[in-house]
């Protein structure tokens, strides 16, 4: 019987899920994170009949591609649903993945919100993962899931501070003795940083790029600030010129990239610097001693940790692999659901 049981528990039907505004994790119990793809959908309208063509990276390579009958959007907006029709169809589609491992069975499934969503947007998410095929729906705040993935000891009695920077939103949790003391959302992230890229490129160079290549120079050289000194990371970048109307090339330096995320990176530490003004002071004094832990896509960035000390006057700290700090914390609370019940929320 003890064979029987391992088995069972190694391949339970239990999925979790980290929704997120850029990209959408998947994790089925016992066999790990199976997909890792961006939170885009590709849609048919003619004659006025919405249809879905793709979902993850097969839409994301038809933005900016399109035919006029075809369209590629994000279903989720600063962290929250704002096309609730493709969101369902995503997350069916990405559940559908999990079929052959899951058989017949609907799966029981916790799903991240951001720490500021309201009950409005919460409800819509549970009743989305419902509609997609869950047997069972529970949430949990993306900061709170973030620091068990990222392995702190959230019952130690000393206060943490988490931060976490996705695509739509950066959201920040206090932990203390296995609760939450503070959580919050800044609607300023990883997308964000992207818009502002896009931004100096127009003002400062005469030149029109995508949203796909503003990421594409974000994670290839991006930077929060210049190296005093050593290798210097270019990057060149082709777009339309626009006042002649035609192709044109630049080259952007660490400068240049350093200068354009400076406005996002100011709004994420005067929102991490007024989380801790709101603190009470031996909490606040707790996480001046043991610092602030960055996890999600954004905690990439080179050298952000650097910069968010210089502003805000503590220290930061990135762990191993940020981007899968959220998936992991989730499975983990899916894991152990009796003993982490109260870290979960209502819809």
């Amino acid at each position: 019987m003890a064979v029987l049981s391992g088995v069972g528990s190694a391949f339970s039907d239990d999925i979790s899920i980290d929704l997120g505004t850029a990209n959408t994790l998947v994790h089925v119990a016992g066999r790990g994170v199976i997909i890792n793809e961006p939170s885009v959908v590709a849609i048919s309208n003619r004659n006025g009949i919405r249809e879905v063509m793709a979902v993850g990276m097969t839409a994301k390579k038809m933005v900016g591609r399109t035919p006029e009958a075809i369209e590629t959007i994000r279903p989720l907006r600063d962290g929250v649903i704002a096309d609730f029709i493709a969101t369902e169809e995503m997350l069916r589609q990405f559940i559908k993945r999990t079929k052959t491992m899951l058989g017949f069975r609907r799966p029981r499934i916790l799903i991240c919100v951001p720490a500021g969503a309201t009950p409005v947007e919460r409800r819509a998410v549970y009743e989305t993962a419902m509609s997609a095929g869950a047997r069972r729906t529970f949430m949990i705040e993306e900061p709170v899931a973030a620091s068990l993935g990222a392995g702190l000891p959230i019952d130690d009695p000393s206060a943490f501070m988490v931060v976490d920077i996705g695509g739509g939103t950066t959201d920040i949790a206090v932990l203390s003795l296995g609760g939450v003391v503070q959580a919050r959302s800044l609607r300023c992230a990883g997308n964000s940083m992207d818009e502002a890229i896009i931004r100096y490129v127009r003002r400062y160079h005469h030149l029109r790029i995508g949203e796909i290549n503003a990421e594409r120079i974000k994670i290839e050289a991006g930077t929060a600030m210049v190296q005093p000194a050593g290798e210097a990371t270019e990057i060149h970048i082709r777009g339309r010129d626009l006042r002649q109307g035609r192709p044109k090339s630049i080259v952007l330096g660490p400068e240049d990239i350093a200068s354009a995320l400076a406005d996002p990176i100011e709004r994420m530490a005067e929102f991490i610097q007024r989380s801790l003004e709101d603190l009470a002071p031996e909490v606040a004094s707790d996480i001046c001693e043991r610092g602030v832990y960055l996890t999600g896509g954004g905690a990439m960035l080179d050298r952000l940790d650097e910069e968010l000390e210089r502003q805000v006057g503590i220290k930061f700290f990135v762990p191993d692999n940020p981007t899968h700090c959220v998936i992991k914390g989730t499975a983990s609370v899916l894991e152990t659901l009796p003993a982490r019940d109260h870290l979960l929320i209502k819809p």
